[in-house]
């Protein structure tokens, strides 16, 4: 899964932490501490051990032509894996967030909601924060119910407007994604979402973790994909990237506009 650049580019300074604030006293010491340092290789077998977990579902067809599950055959609701989402709140959002207590089909009151309603309870964020967090990543990762607030500190990041974090914006036709990084794109009225509009407010938003880079293609993983953590393919150039100079994605499914990469420790 190593995919060579072309050109050379300067990496960013490394990250130092941002000021201390109170971890989840729920997360295993393994995470909290970390045991081990940030790693590229740890975060890709995670989000590779969930998508097994959940049946290693692939699904390259565009979203308008994948039917609706019924309500009751949605995955997320299923017993085992209703469960396994509640685990991603309860393990990747810090102290005091409502979130923490939802599950695939729970709100923070334990009262069951309508599968209808599993939009206002997307957990695609939950599951990326789910396995930055497992793999080490500390108090460097902005945990969040919500993509934007990542891919806003990735993109102040890049533009020197913070610092310590460990995630950095880059624009889609400049940089190859490397297996652990993100690739995003904007949903709903923010289909037209451009790198060049970021920092932004809230927008509906969804990333996916980049676990394989191979000439011509990416493979991603996403939690909330088809109501479960789902792999896709990607398109990209000669060069990796996911657009040419100037151009429009090469995925006419999704309109991916930012890469951001974690700086892993190792």
């Amino acid at each position: 899964m190593v995919l060579t650049l072309a050109g050379c580019k300067a990496a960013p300074p490394g990250p130092t932490p941002p000021p201390a604030a109170e971890q989840p006293l729920r997360i295993p010491p393994f995470a909290r501490v970390p045991y081990e340092p940030f790693g590229r290789a740890d975060a890709v077998a995670m989000a590779l051990r969930e998508w097994r977990a959940w049946g290693q579902m692939v699904d390259d067809a565009p979203p308008e032509e994948r039917p609706p599950p019924a309500p009751e055959d949605k995955p997320e609701r299923m017993p085992g894996m209703w469960q396994r989402v509640g685990e991603y709140w309860w393990l990747s959002q810090d102290n005091g967030r409502t979130e923490a207590a939802w599950t695939g089909k729970h709100d923070d009151d334990d009262v069951v909601f309508d599968a209808g309603r599993d939009e206002d309870y997307a957990w695609s964020a939950a599951f990326v924060s789910y396995v930055m967090r497992m793999s080490g990543a500390g108090p460097r990762f902005p945990y969040s119910p919500s993509h934007v607030t990542y891919i806003n500190i990735a993109r102040q990041m890049s533009l020197g407007q913070a610092a310590g974090w460990v995630v950095w914006a880059e624009p889609i036709d400049t940089t190859a994604p490397q297996p652990g990084d993100l690739i995003c794109y904007g949903r709903h009225n923010a289909r037209r979402m451009r790198f060049a509009d970021l920092p932004a407010r809230h927008f509906p938003s969804h990333c996916d973790i980049v676990v394989s880079a191979v000439p011509g293609q990416l493979a991603v993983i996403g939690g909330n994909v088809d109501d479960a953590v789902t792999m896709k393919h990607v398109p990209v150039t000669a060069a990796g990237t996911l657009a040419a100079p100037r151009g429009a994605p090469l995925d006419t499914r999704y309109p991916w506009f930012v890469v951001i990469r974690v700086l892993y420790d190792r």
